[in-house]
């Protein structure tokens, strides 16, 4: 397997090249840096200074302006001398798209400059291109034409740059070759980093940013496996870009973000919110602060190799036990085992609605599979779909002959139960696996951890069970001791994001101190962010810039009012043609801003209605929506 990390069993932290942006470094032995972008118009000084203090004063340590064209990169210099003026002098970078006179202006005057390596001197029209050897050599050429001159004035003038690929925007040369894939993105930075270093400019930050999380993290694990190769290592900028708001954008920023974190990965991150920039902040130095407080326990370094393969998805092989393991997505556990006296009410808060008047069970898309009762008796009837879990013994003297109810076996129980039952048992993620477990192919492991380095132990344990060849599957449990839901959102989708995006895991089981219907949901969440189980409407949705054309907060909830409930529908929302066509290319629905007051919609990368009014678009967006069939009615 080739190698992307120092050590897939310890957290290493990447040494990465050290660059300097102002005052600020970043890379090598430095702090995870935080930073955000301002959602102003670059040509309202007062706004964007106003709007910069706040994000510094929250802890921003890089603020990014948008420079479309000439004319905003120009007023750059009157927002660093404002800033400066009130105190502030932490480094800012333009935001460039399209424009190489806008970057070449911004070099002069800010700290780092970003290009997107996609659309810098390259385009995206989603035309497919056939090139011979030689003709594919001659665009190369054509870019370092283009490239060359910013490079030489971030030379000059001690620039830093970031080369920020985004999935979404790949060139169609690149997509024609290598086509939508981490490949392709890497191979699209590479090509930038390659015409720096012939021009010895090494103040170079990197960044793979997608909203698959999968394509993401691939992305970002292949190029720190070719900067491996290389010898030159540059820091890298983690972000899932177009992440959306609330739950979903801090389960999913905190799912992409963290498995790389996880590895040792990263020298600075944004967390994309369609929310205020200074929002962003709190979120990624809560998410950097889980690893700063990191106590992992320590074990032997296992001398044979995981089989698995970290640059593409492929789920572990198991066993199919009813609805967990096999092809199965995975399930959702619930906990009612703290509960003494359990009524049908204590069910709604993970998907169950029950009517007294009809005696009847209702059962919501993010329902919970199985609950755990522990040692409690029901005393009424449960959903057929449902599964409880009881413990051993209760289970022997009350359940053992009925559908539905499943023994927790402890290891020391294991010798009561026959081999064939199908059960549930808790293993620890740092212990061996007791020596009778092959006998029992029917159980399911409950997998914890009770250290920091919950990624390494799991991966430990299944390397475990294939050196052993046991094809059980295992549910992945998270505990939490806080009552914090941000802290528990951002917690649990770092922990579960690299074992779930590397394809094991065929359940997760949460817990914390927190009701029910926040940890159930949050489960559901970090399946959907993973993309290994789809249970509700999917919103690609940008964090805004200076380049937005409308209210993305507001029109981002008035879309999830009306469609929340189409349940695996992907909808991108994009300010402006930037985070267009390209950033939402796997969405099935688009709404993107074309104009003061005008919306283009998309079915996936056509324009199919343009120059909307924005007051008529969103229920223009439903009537596509319906056109094509994937319209429901909500459920009453």
């Amino acid at each position: 397997m080739q190698r992307y990390c120092l050590d897939p069993w310890k957290r290493t932290r990447v040494t990465t090249k050290e660059v300097q942006i102002g005052t600020l470094s970043l890379g090598g032995h430095n702090p995870i840096r935080v930073q955000s972008m301002t959602t102003t118009d670059t040509m309202d000084t007062e706004g964007s200074v106003e709007q910069s203090i706040r994000m510094i004063d929250a802890g921003c340590e890089l603020v990014r302006i948008t420079a479309p064209s000439k004319n905003e990169a120009e007023n750059l210099k009157n927002i660093k001398e404002e800033l400066a003026k009130r105190g502030y002098n932490t480094p800012l970078v333009a935001d460039i798209h399209f424009t190489p006179n806008a970057a070449e202006i911004a070099a002069k005057i800010v700290e780092k400059v970003r290009v997107n390596p996609g659309n810098y001197a390259d385009k995206k029209k989603f035309e497919e291109i056939e090139f011979t050897d030689a003709s594919y050599e001659a665009e190369l050429k054509r870019i370092e034409e283009k490239f060359t001159p910013l490079v030489l004035l971030c030379k000059e003038h001690g620039t830093a740059m970031r080369i920020g690929t985004n999935h979404g925007s790949l060139s169609d040369r690149i997509l024609s070759r290598y086509g939508d894939t981490p490949e392709g993105m890497v191979e699209s930075a590479l090509e930038f980093i390659r015409i720096c270093e012939k021009h010895d400019f090494d103040q170079l930050v990197i960044s793979m940013k997608a909203s698959n999380t999968l394509v993401m993290v691939q992305a970002y694990r292949l190029l720190m496996a070719k900067m491996l190769e290389r010898g030159t290592i540059y820091p890298l900028h983690l972000g899932v870009t177009e992440a959306g708001d609330g739950e979903d954008g801090r389960i999913k920023s905190a799912v992409g973000i963290g498995a790389l974190l996880e590895d040792g990965l990263g020298d600075t991150i944004r967390v994309s919110l369609t929310e205020a920039p200074e929002a962003e902040i709190p979120v990624a130095q809560k998410l950097i602060a889980k690893y700063d407080a990191y106590q992992p326990l320590n074990f032997s370094v296992p001398t044979t190799t995981l089989q698995y393969d970290p640059f593409s998805y492929n789920k572990r092989s198991t066993t199919g036990i009813h609805n967990i393991g096999g092809k199965n997505v995975p399930v959702v556990l619930a906990d009612l085992s703290h509960i003494s006296d359990i009524k049908q009410a204590h069910f709604f808060g993970f998907g169950y609605q029950y009517s007294i008047p009809l005696d009847k069970w209702n059962i919501q898309d993010q329902a919970a599979d199985y609950v755990y009762i522990g040692d409690n008796v029901l005393d009424f009837e449960v959903p057929g779909t449902l599964g409880i879990i009881v413990n051993y013994d209760l289970w022997r003297a009350e359940y053992q002959n009925k559908a539905g109810y499943y023994p927790l076996v402890l290891t020391d129980q294991l010798h009561e139960i026959d081999a064939k039952q199908e059960c549930f048992i808790p293993l620890e993620a740092d212990e061996a696996l007791p020596t009778n477990f092959s006998k029992f192919p029917k159980a399911i492991v409950i997998l914890n951890a009770r250290h920091d380095n919950k990624t390494q132990l799991f991966r430990r344990f299944f390397l475990e069970l294939q050196e052993k060849g046991c094809a059980n599957p295992v549910i992945l449990s998270y505990q939490y001791n806080t009552d914090e839901l941000e802290t528990f959102q951002l917690y649990a989708g770092a922990d579960a994001g690299a074992i779930f995006i590397d394809g094991f895991g065929d359940g997760i089981w949460l817990n914390a101190n927190l009701g029910a219907q926040y940890i159930n949901s949050t489960a559901f969440g970090i399946l959907q962010a993973t993309r290994t189980r789809i249970s509700k409407t999917e919103y690609i949705s940008c964090p805004s810039c200076g380049r937005t054309l409308f209210d993305l907060q507001e029109t981002t909830a008035k879309i999830r009012q009306r469609t929340s409930h189409l349940k695996g529908i992907k909808i991108g929302i994009m300010g402006c043609i930037v985070n267009g066509p390209g950033e939402m290319a796997d969405a099935d629905y688009g709404y993107v801003g074309t104009g003061p007051g005008k919306i283009n919609l998309y079915k996936e990368k056509e324009i199919v209605r343009r120059n909307i009014n924005e007051a008529e678009a969103v229920e223009a967006l439903v009537g596509l929506i319906q056109e094509y069939g994937d319209w429901q009615e909500p459920r009453t």
